[in-house]
């Protein structure tokens, strides 16, 4: 009995970095238009002129593709910064924050919790996409700090400043009324979180 040949591998296409900020941003916009459970690969691919294969090629499927997105749209990454002090390193985490775009993304974020609730998969894919790598670099930072005798290496808040930079976000809208901007979470990093970690 003939055996068949061997089938060729499938080989990843490499998108230019253009050409994937596009794809990004028009998953983004669909987001805000849609919803997560209503946006589709379909509308992706028609919305960029891209075919569902190039996508199904570089995003194992839609959870993957809204990370990546996600991802992409944030303004900076923790592991970018390295001001030498730990007050100087949480504020550089917001003190260039638009306000525009920080409600939007608040607004974006907000509509992904029921989905993120509801999609397993999703919830996996932000947590391996966008928050864990975060965390591992908040957790960097904090290391520094303590390192250069800027916080004791026992205390306890080291285990909850993600909590509480999280917290601002949220509770800002719930309290107030009133989005999360620069000048607000500035004073809550010199009001809450620096002295918690004694620094």
């Amino acid at each position: 009995m003939p055996t068949e040949p061997p089938k060729p591998a499938v080989r990843r296409t490499r998108l230019t970095p253009e050409r994937e900020a596009e794809l990004y941003e028009a998953v983004l916009a669909l987001l805000r238009e849609v919803g997560y459970d209503a946006l589709t690969m379909d509308a992706v691919a028609a919305r960029t002129h891209a075919s569902k294969a190039t996508l199904y090629r570089q995003w194992r499927g839609k959870p993957e593709l809204v990370a990546g997105a996600l991802r992409h749209n944030k303004p900076m990454s923790l592991a970018d910064i390295d001001t030498g002090t730990v007050r100087g390193d949480l504020q550089a985490m917001v003190c260039d924050a638009d306000k525009d775009r920080m409600e939007k993304d608040a607004a974006l974020m907000r509509g992904l919790q029921r989905a993120i609730h509801d999609h397993p998969d999703l919830k996996r894919a932000l947590r391996e996409l966008l928050v864990e790598p975060e965390i591992a670099a908040l957790e960097a930072m904090l290391r520094r700090a303590v390192d250069r005798g800027e916080v004791a290496p026992d205390n306890p808040a080291l285990d909850y400043v993600a909590h509480m930079v999280l917290g601002a976000f949220m509770a800002r809208p719930l309290v107030e009324d009133r989005p999360a901007d620069g000048a607000y979470l500035t004073r809550y990093i010199d009001a809450v979180i620096l002295p918690a970690l004694g620094a």
